[in-house]
């Protein structure tokens, strides 16, 4: 069975719980402390961060490592797309959303007033520019929900705890994000601290 070792409020965690409820198979969830980490996560990951995903003998860590590995393990749904081109340009829009939009997440939560203020209109401006794709289609990749979808969630979920308000052209992308909120997994997944993030 697999185990994952989950920050209740971490965004990257979220992104991991998502996918093992959207893939419906057994699984175990250790809730992390961040403030009071467990001595053996340090073991786990060099890093001594969440999330950890542990089977039998294999370590992951990296949201986005974990969730590939889940994907070709327990190919249904399928998350990943099956096409190769797609594929490599999926990871490049998972390369994009780290980059633009989750590298801001330490100086919203721990910087400066000022440092926190320049990340949040770093964000809010990277997610506005992707409000139009969603006039056409109901996901990051058309009509199937896919593991873009499931890496940019906890992002959506986070625009009011985070203080970042978005413009009226980016209503379509509050949409989506409705949309992805809606899905019984994604709703599975979250834990109290999370919902209550949205109170």
């Amino acid at each position: 069975m697999m185990t994952l070792y989950s920050g209740t409020t971490c965004p990257f965690s979220q992104r991991c719980r998502i996918v093992l409820y959207e893939k419906g198979m057994d699984f175990q969830i250790i809730d992390v402390d961040i403030h009071n980490k467990p001595e053996d996560l340090a073991v786990m990951n060099p890093y001594n961060q969440v999330p950890v995903l542990v089977e039998r003998d294999l370590i992951l860590h990296e949201a986005n490592i974990i969730n590939e590995y889940i994907d070709e393990r327990f190919p249904h749904p399928q998350l990943m797309p099956a096409d190769p081109v797609m594929r490599g340009r999926a990871r490049l829009f998972l390369h994009r959303f780290e980059q633009e939009l989750f590298s801001h997440v330490a100086a919203i939560e721990h910087g400066s007033q000022k440092a926190a203020d320049k990340a949040r209109g770093a964000v809010r401006d990277s997610l506005a520019q992707l409000a139009p794709v969603f006039v056409k289609q109901k996901f990051m990749l058309g009509e199937e929900f896919s593991m873009l979808d499931v890496a940019i969630a906890p992002m959506l979920w986070r625009l009011d705890y985070y203080g970042i308000s978005m413009p009226k052209q980016a209503a379509p992308l509050l949409k989506y994000g409705e949309r992805l909120f809606s899905r019984p997994a994604f709703i599975e997944a979250l834990t109290p601290s999370e919902k209550a993030m949205r109170k």
